[in-house]
């Protein structure tokens, strides 16, 4: 019963963390995982209340390196080897969110991402890197779980004649699990605590008790002999388990398969609450008990699969396995037990009830998604009769099963196999999905499977179908391949149609002769667009020896002609196109009518606009596909191409989300993205009135690029505004890029631009919020100056003189000194302002060509200035300098009265009123800001380029349709 601790426990400082505080001689492995003996790369776990451990031992894991950035523990392994870690990534440790392994350069790094309040500690010992994770105390401790991990938990023991019953007395009610494991039995609670086993000094027929407490556990394990009967009950929060005595039966456990057909188990056990994982110490292997609330409930059964082993219980479930992912999920009264790849489980009908197959019903084919050409005999009664037969025989099979998950369902697929056969995919749908409706099980069943998805292809629901498809009921079926290429060939998915063909090869001359001609054809085309032209051939030629309807034949042909195509007879090609496309069949007739236009248009046997109203017919006629797309496209390179540019990004705007899913749908984003950057980046709409351009680039505004781009699209557009005067929608434009797109540099950039719009505008508080809101710090020297000036002027347009002269400060740049003489005349000052007028002008008066509106509205403002200033010196200098320059003027009566010496005489500033304000310095200021942006944003710049051509739809080499 109690003894010492063998060697091979104490020599493990995993097993001295994770030992609990006992009465009898404890048994710390069972929260540890153990190796007989170290591999290179050894990793060992073992928990106990307080942490979790994990060492790296080994003569490569003793060479660890531990790391931690952010909630991220890094441990680095020296191996290029990955070591096995599906125990900790099935089952991370408490604490740990997510476990991951990366190769890095020569090495091997396990990555653990810690929960909010976890810890982690990291050192060396025993020959081995350790790490142990605190997962922190929880914000709010149960109260029942609280008292039980400080109050020690009682054990009494009471012995009769060859039987003893354990009682533990739980201060609150608690999960339990009770099971025999070979000649030892186990008790399991999912609640930690501490054992008091002082009162059960005396076990009857078992013997050896040890126990353990992790950090959601607490588990005994008593030696007993095999055979020995073993019970558990509850009464109120006290478990009592009996050992020895008679047999008591169990029940309250039912397992079965997923309902939803994945390759799971599931196990019906009402009350479940925890998987725990333990490793038993004389085995050394690790299983897993599930504890449960009373009332008792077990599973009486023994139940083996290739993946685990369910063990009889006396209360709760004990599952072995030698599977390290095997993952356990207790979640209410269901307890599921998978593997990521799924669990290796016999067919879903196996379990059916049998019966026997109806005389002459369609049978089972030996690929569960091959189509046999038989199913669709009629006999000598003819269809009607042959439908209301099977049709019959299914509906008396569904009535008989009612809800009975495990009655026979052959006579239901029977007749699915005869409506596939038949090309009634519609129904043959509806009947399987009666099936899986009545029997969950059957939608892991391989036939079901692979019939509904050669159904929902047939019929063009190739979503659904590959939903099918993609289970893993028929990965390894070479039928489900061939379907799975025949519908990435019909969506464009060319390469993977080609490989999805090539696996399903052996099975293709097994389908009937029409669907032989389908597949020959997708796969001809698959190959024609991957390059291979010769393979194409070959594919065409064994199209076209099966005896297929008239549809089929002209598929083959309408991919023979774009072959024709390729080779460099396009006039075989136009003469095929153009019988195909008055087939009645609109699948294959827009196609070839689809060609028949772009053919036409690059021989200039059709006038673009015949071809738009064509394509615009097209566009309406067939939907949903490949053929869709490419008509698409082609009539909005055709519209680009006549410089119909808003019906051009309507017709491509025209492909929604739903064919985002289409190969091609990449292509038309592009021919989206690109239309709109040669509008509005390369100068396609220049030619466009401002408000045409600025109506169309909001109904596709979306369409902005991201990044440097975009803000430049809307600055150039904003530009055109300001050139015509619309500051409203011109500051609209780039607000929206300030607040929702910009930062740092760049918002300061625009917002710049956006003050100088709002001060054209007379908006100077507007202007100041656009300037304050986008401060940041290391500013080009040149923005900042430009930035300070339009400050200034802000201030100014609002009275606050004095401020707007404290932000130029010593700022001496033209933009400074032109503010500072505004705000000088603003103040009256007129000699100061004068004087900075006329050095704005420079030496001037040495260049004899005619002066500018600017230059004349300074010049006027300096004699104004100087006159009310009384400064007649430098009023005569002024005159003697630019009197030549009066006769020439545009305001020549106020620019001669300003340059008159004696005007000022015994004048006021009132005098000067009309005068000063035929010298408008705003109106110059607004036209140097609107030519300064236009040299930003290159209005300057040459003519636009021409125009795409429609040929750019499909390139130089390649077919649209």
């Amino acid at each position: 019963m109690s003894g010492a601790p063998s060697k091979r426990i104490l020599r493990t400082t995993v097993v001295a963390a994770a030992a609990g505080a006992v009465a009898f001689a404890p048994l710390a492995p069972l929260a540890q995982e153990t190796s007989a003996a170290l591999d290179p790369i050894t990793i060992r776990i073992g928990a106990n209340s307080e942490f979790t451990r994990i060492e790296f031992a080994g003569v490569i894991g003793a060479r660890s390196r531990v790391r931690r950035e952010g909630d991220q523990i890094i441990v680095r392994i020296g191996s290029t080897a990955a070591p096995d870690v599906s125990r900790l990534k099935v089952d991370p440790p408490k604490g740990v969110e997510k476990v991951e392994t990366r190769a890095v350069q020569g090495a091997t790094e396990l990555v653990l991402t810690l929960a909010e309040g976890a810890d982690a500690r990291s050192g060396s010992a025993d020959g081995a890197v350790y790490l142990n994770l605190y997962a922190g105390a929880p914000a709010v401790a149960p109260a029942a779980q609280a008292a039980t991990a400080s109050t020690p938990v009682p054990v009494v023991a009471q012995t009769s004649a060859g039987k003893v019953s354990l009682s533990f007395e739980w201060p609150a009610p608690v999960g339990a699990a009770v099971f025999r494991r070979g000649e030892a039995v186990w008790i399991v609670f999912d609640t930690p605590a501490r054992l008091d086993m002082s009162g059960a000094a005396d076990l009857g027929p078992a013997s050896d008790a040890h126990w353990t407490a992790g950090p959601d556990h607490v588990a005994v394990r008593l030696a007993a002999p095999a055979g020995t009967p073993v019970s558990a009950t509850a009464d109120g929060s006290t478990w009592t388990v009996t050992i020895g005595g008679p047999p008591i039966a169990v029940a309250g456990v039912r397992i079965d398969r997923d309902d939803t057909g994945k390759p799971a188990l599931v196990a019906r056990m009402a009350g479940a609450t925890r998987a725990v994982w333990l490793t038993d110490p004389l085995v050394g292997d690790r299983f897993a008990a599930v504890t449960a609330l009373a009332p008792g409930k077990g599973f009486a059964d023994r139940r083996k699969t290739v993946d685990l082993a369910l063990l009889p219980t006396a209360h709760g479930l004990a599952v072995e396995t030698a599977a390290t992912d095997l993952a356990v999920h207790a979640d209410g009264d269901l307890v599921t037990f998978s593997r990521p790849g799924g669990l290796t489980l016999s067919s879903p009908s196996a379990g059916l009830d049998a019966a026997p197959a109806a005389a002459g019903a369609p049978v089972r084919a030996r690929h569960p998604g091959l189509i046999l050409g038989e199913w669709a005999d009629v006999g000598h009664a003819g269809f009607p009769a042959r439908y209301r037969q099977m049709q019959n025989a299914a509906a008396a099979e569904a009535m008989a099963a009612g809800d009975d998950p495990r009655a026979p369902v052959e006579a239901r697929l029977a007749f699915a196999r005869f409506l596939v056969g038949s090309g009634l995919g519609y129904e043959a749908v509806g009947v399987l999905n009666a099936i899986v409706a009545k029997a969950p099980n059957m939608g892991g069943e391989p036939e079901v499977r692979g019939l509904r998805g050669a159904a929902r292809a047939s019929i063009g629901r190739f979503d659904e179908a590959q939903g099918d498809f993609a289970s893993a009921a028929v990965a390894g079926d070479p039928a489900s391949a061939v379907w799975r290429g025949y519908m990435a060939s019909a969506r464009g998915d060319h390469v993977a149609a080609r490989q999805a063909f090539a696996a399903g090869a052996k099975a293709v001359d097994a389908f009937p002769q029409a669907w032989r001609a389908r597949f020959g054809a997708a796969h001809a085309l698959s190959a024609l667009e991957t390059g291979d032209l010769d393979a194409a051939r070959a594919l065409l030629a064994y199209s076209f020896s099966q005896e297929a309807p008239a549809a089929d034949q002209l598929t083959a042909r309408l991919v023979q002609a774009k072959l024709f195509e390729l080779d460099g007879q396009s006039d075989r090609a136009l003469a095929i196109y153009t019988v195909i496309g008055r087939a009645p069949v609109d699948a294959i007739a827009v196609p070839a009518k689809l060609a028949v236009v772009r053919l036409s248009l690059a021989k200039g046997a059709m006038k673009p606009a015949d071809g738009a109203a064509a394509l615009e017919s097209l566009r309406w006629r067939w939907r949903g596909d490949a053929t869709e797309l490419a008509v698409i496209r082609q009539l909005g390179q055709l519209y680009l191409s006549q410089g119909l540019y808003r019906e051009a990004l309507t017709a491509l705007k025209g492909a929604g989300p739903s064919l985002s899913r289409l190969e091609g749908a990449a292509d038309i984003q592009a021919d989206l993205g690109q239309a709109f950057r040669m509008l509005f980046l390369e100068g396609g709409a220049d030619g466009l009135q401002p408000v045409q351009a600025l109506g169309l680039f909001y109904d596709f505004r979306e369409l902005t690029p991201i990044g440097a781009d975009g803000d430049e699209m809307v600055r150039r557009l904003a530009r055109r505004l300001v050139d015509v005067d619309l500051l409203d929608q011109a500051a609209e434009l780039l607000k929206y890029q300030v607040d929702n797109r910009l930062e740092g540099v760049a918002k300061a950039q625009v917002a710049t631009d956006l003050a100088t719009v709002y001060l054209m505008d007379r908006q100077p508080e507007a202007a100041l919020q656009a300037l304050w809101s986008s401060r940041t710090t290391l500013l080009p020297a040149p923005l900042n100056a430009e930035r300070r000036a339009l400050e200034a002027r802000a201030l100014a347009g609002l009275g606050r003189y004095d401020h707007a002269l404290e932000v130029l400060g010593s700022d001496s740049s033209a933009e400074a000194r032109e503010v500072r003489a505004e705000v000088l005349w603003k103040q009256e000052k007129w000699a100061e302002s004068a004087a900075l007028y006329e050095a704005r002008l420079g030496e001037r008066f040495r260049d004899p060509a005619a002066l500018t509106a600017a230059e004349e509205a300074r010049l006027i403002r300096a004699g104004v200035g100087y006159s009310l200033g009384k400064d007649q010196a430098a009023l005569t200098r002024l005159s003697r300098n630019y009197q030549p320059f009066v006769a020439g003027a545009r305001a020549r009566p106020a620019l001669s009265v300003a340059l008159d010496p004696g005007t000022g005489e015994g004048a006021s500033a009132a005098d000067f009123a009309a005068l000063a304000a035929s010298a408008d310095t705003f109106a110059g200021w607004v036209a140097t800001m609107k030519a300064e942006m236009r040299r930003k944003t290159g209005g300057d710049r040459p003519a636009a380029p021409a125009r795409p051509q429609v040929a750019a739809a499909t390139g130089p080499d390649r077919p649209a349709a």
